[in-house]
């Protein structure tokens, strides 16, 4: 399993989450993003620059990744891609998403796209508190202690 990182919209707090994890477990980990993010020295860790664009990164986490594989992403349609080719695909609050809940949150998703369209401003997410690092790490470390049982 490799971890494919929706580099440009994740947080600075998950991406360091990410790092020990790669170094600790050895696992691939590789950050996409239309510009380079700082990362520790590490055969774990890489950055894969990509042209900026709607959907570039996205398009290219999809492309590139493989069945089993794991993505760090709070993108929707890009983790109905993910799920769609056989991935995993984990928020940086630490929701999993999965066949029986992505159909739902990309319905939500575009409901309020929608309505955000429509001149409506309806907010960002929240700020990522304490008790979401907590989880993100959890089910992080969750998804590779059974990888690591399976080699």
């Amino acid at each position: 399993m490799k971890i494919w990182v929706d580099a440009d919209a994740c947080p600075n707090v998950i991406k360091d989450i990410l790092f020990r994890a790669a170094i600790r477990t050895k696992t691939q980990t590789i950050l996409v993003a239309n510009q380079l993010i700082r990362i520790p020295p590490s055969p774990f860790i890489k950055n894969m620059l990509v042209g900026s664009g709607f959907d570039v990164a996205d398009n290219q986490i999809v492309k590139s990744m493989e069945a089993g594989d794991l993505v760090i992403t709070a993108d929707i349609p890009l983790a109905d891609g993910v799920i769609d080719k056989g991935g995993i695909a984990l928020n940086p609050r630490g929701e999993l998403y999965s066949k029986d809940n992505i159909k739902q949150r990309l319905s939500i998703r575009n409901f309020n796209e929608a309505v955000r369209s429509s001149g409506v401003n309806t907010g960002g997410p929240a700020v990522i508190n304490k008790r979401d690092l907590q989880t993100f790490a959890n089910a992080l470390d969750s998804l590779l202690t059974q990888q690591q049982r399976l080699r």
